[in-house]
């Protein structure tokens, strides 16, 4: 208080908060969301590498179709799975926007290249993937199918390209936990 300041007992009425400074706050939530779907999505992919893929190599060309279709079929229908498939990317992108807006440059850098890396799991997963899988279920009733020439090629190029998905997340969940790390350190203290 100044000597020229009048005595006032109401504290200064402050602003509410704009609307600039609530999505500035969005980021950080936004980069923990990122980070988490990422890594579900490196860890589905991981999990195929590992071990249903080799597993699957173990049995005959009958039995690896109807596996892949119930998987296939499974996870189409997964809310929770699409969740976390699409959200990975809506996250990451929202984030990168608002770190950039904020002017986090680096933190935005980041985000955007983990966004780049999902993207590109994402056009494998539209151009390579799918298809294969939607061939594997034109097949029909393993049980009635004859020709399993399709089991060679997707087992070469699908398992191929989800090693590549794998690769694709783990980089961009490294680069989410990267940009975490400069989010913290440019949001001030409350």
């Amino acid at each position: 208080m100044t000597a020229n300041a009048p005595y006032s007992s109401s504290p200064t009425p402050q602003a509410p908060p704009s609307r600039t400074s609530r999505t500035g706050r969005a980021a950080g939530p936004l980069l923990l969301v990122s980070l988490v779907t990422m890594g579900l999505m490196a860890g589905v992919f991981f999990a195929f590498d590992v071990s249903v893929m080799p597993g699957l190599a173990r049995t005959d060309d009958r039995v690896y179709v109807e596996a892949m279709q119930n998987f296939n079929q499974a996870i189409d229908t997964s809310g929770l799975f699409v969740l976390a498939f699409l959200g990975a990317f809506a996250a990451t992108t929202a984030a990168a926007v608002i770190e950039y807006r904020k002017g986090r440059r680096s933190a935005a850098l980041w985000a955007g290249i983990a966004g780049g890396l999902y993207l590109v799991a994402l056009l494998i997963t539209f151009t390579v993937n799918i298809p294969l899988n939607n061939e594997l279920a034109a097949l029909g009733d393993p049980a009635k199918a004859h020709d399993f020439g399709v089991v060679d090629k997707f087992k070469g190029v699908w398992e191929t390209t989800n090693i590549m998905r794998t690769l694709l997340c783990t980089a961009a969940l490294g680069c989410l936990a990267h940009c975490l790390k400069l989010h913290g350190r440019a949001t001030p203290a409350r």
